[in-house]
């Protein structure tokens, strides 16, 4: 899929030249290690994917109420989307981003679940501090991203930055070291996967357009 004329895009763009302007030629190179890392893990081939049912879930939002995949369905189409955390600045602008374009959602008769594997605690902060109108579900444990198949281990060097940087194994409640793809999934409401976005690099996200076509197209 051709990600490099969209909008979100334009915006990760300005973060990633940021990144390669600030980091180091080593930090670079161990960031780049890791993505081929997921990529040779065999992920990609393995996670759900279009035309697969996607499976049941109930998770806990901020506020600690109850949210289910196939009790949202009944109401429409569901927008599944993944990120990494409150710490993940990329995630931080395609949620911003992906609140802008919630009322061409919803106008699709769809609705936004973003899950994310950081402690409730933690994810509360996150849509506070980006004033989200769509459901943060914490999936401790990546239990559902488990069940996707779109949750890896981060390499040893990756995982030290981080775990130095921010407290990983703080935020997530856990010091497995894993993490989901920021994996992006329009489901119909027979709970079958229309759209699947599946990248092994961190910094590449669904885009808006992409997700609204594949709405469009369940009419």
């Amino acid at each position: 899929m051709d990600n490099n004329k969209g909008e979100l895009n334009t915006l990760l763009n300005v973060k990633r030249k940021e990144g390669a302007a600030k980091f180091s030629e080593e930090k670079k190179q161990i960031y780049t290690d890791g993505i081929t890392s997921v990529m040779e893990s065999g992920i990609l081939e393995k996670a759900l994917n279009i035309g697969d049912k996607a499976p049941n879930f109930t998770l806990k939002n901020a506020l600690n109420k109850s949210v289910s995949l196939y009790k949202e369905l009944e109401n429409g189409p569901v927008i599944l989307t993944w990120y990494r955390g409150g710490w993940c600045p990329y995630c931080n602008i395609t949620l911003h981003y992906l609140q802008e374009k919630l009322p061409e959602f919803k106008k699709e008769g769809a609705t936004l679940l973003a899950l994310t594997p950081e402690l409730p605690d933690n994810s509360l902060s996150t849509s506070e501090k980006n004033n989200l109108e769509f459901t943060v579900l914490s999936d401790v444990g990546n239990k559902i991203a488990e069940e996707f198949g779109v949750v890896f281990t981060l390499t040893k060097e990756v995982a030290a930055i981080y775990n130095t940087g921010f407290g990983l194994n703080e935020v997530n409640g856990d010091d497995s070291n894993q993490l989901p793809l920021a994996a992006t999934y329009v489901i119909d409401q027979k709970g079958i996967i229309k759209y699947a976005f599946l990248d092994a690099d961190y910094r590449e996200r669904a885009e808006a357009s992409e997700l609204i076509k594949a709405l469009e197209n369940l009419k």
